[in-house]
């Protein structure tokens, strides 16, 4: 598989077809692009944006999870905010779903006036009635005052429980396993299988078997990663550093585990995403790397904001 990276610019284009070297529309291609590569609640003025993730297939964008500033990610990303038409959470600590209603709501600004699906373990739907009753006063001034369509009546909330299908459609089918990320039970990775590629994004997790079985043969898997000596790094910062090190290495996932689960699930590509820490910059790719690949002989791929691959 060859591995693309680029990272993007505001002039990336997703509306037009392909076209092959003899003029022929062609199907366009799966495309992922990282939106947002840190991990962690804390704001840092040169850190990573905040975790998020798109796919796009047939020129339809696919959002997982919505760190602080996504919708920004997306527009330097080059991806219309009205074209908004699925959204998927992976669990509900705040750097993933923070701008959740955010995104929606910037979607609507935009012009989105097309219905659209949010997917996500409890509580999504009470999470979503919330974020209306926030912005009530403005959701109902604009449409009296702006003529527009009523944002709450687009928007339809999915909850599920399980592990399992998620959703499917023409263009790819979704599906998911529930992964260990202590405290939190309802936590999910998903995949997604399209026509020309399989993708993998693990949300927040340690090392679980599930998240194995989930990403078999894929041919991406997008991952959390930690790296041990920029943790010890970032704790001498915190007054918390005893309890947040319990934590951390409790329910994330460090270079070395993670070499050993992508072996495991023989995917082909695997991309380092949600990166704690996310703000040393004395920690290199190659020490990113260096960890995994003693277990792992793919092509790794050490994610940064606004990559393609």
């Amino acid at each position: 598989m060859n591995t693309r990276r680029r990272f993007l610019g505001g002039a990336a284009a997703l509306a037009a077809a392909s076209l092959s070297p003899f003029g022929f529309a062609q199907a366009p291609r799966t495309r992922l692009v990282l939106l947002g590569t840190g991990g962690g609640p804390r704001v840092t003025a040169k850190g990573r944006a905040k975790p998020a993730t798109l796919i796009v297939v047939n020129n339809v964008p696919y959002v997982i999870d919505c760190g602080d500033g996504v919708a920004l990610q997306l527009v330097r990303a080059g991806v219309a905010l009205d074209a908004l038409r699925y959204v998927f959470i992976t669990h509900h600590h705040s750097d993933h779903n923070l701008d959740y209603g955010n995104l929606i709501y910037d979607g609507w600004a935009a012009g989105l006036r097309t219905p659209m699906d949010a997917y996500g373990p409890a509580p999504i739907k009470t999470i979503t009635e919330a974020y209306w009753q926030l912005n009530r006063f403005d959701i109902e001034t604009r449409i009296a005052d702006e003529g527009r369509i009523d944002l709450r009546k687009l928007v339809t909330a999915h909850e599920f429980s399980e592990p399992g299908p998620v959703m499917q459609n023409a263009d790819v089918k979704v599906s998911c396993a529930r992964v260990r990320h202590p405290p939190i039970k309802e936590a999910y990775a998903y995949r997604f299988d399209c026509a020309d590629r399989s993708i993998v994004i693990s949300g927040d997790t340690t090392t679980s078997p599930e998240l194995v079985a989930l990403a078999k043969g894929a041919d991406v898997l997008v991952c959390e990663a930690m790296h041990l000596g920029g943790l010890e790094n970032l704790l001498k910062k915190v007054p918390n550093a005893s309890t947040l090190r319990e934590h951390l290495l409790a329910s994330h996932i460090v270079t070395e585990d993670l070499g050993k689960l992508a072996a495991e699930a023989g995917v082909k590509t695997l991309v380092l995403s949600h990166l704690v820490p996310s703000d040393d910059p004395s920690i290199s790719d190659a020490m990113w790397e260096e960890g995994v690949r003693k277990h792992y002989g793919g092509t790794i791929v050490v994610g940064r904001d606004l990559m393609e691959v």
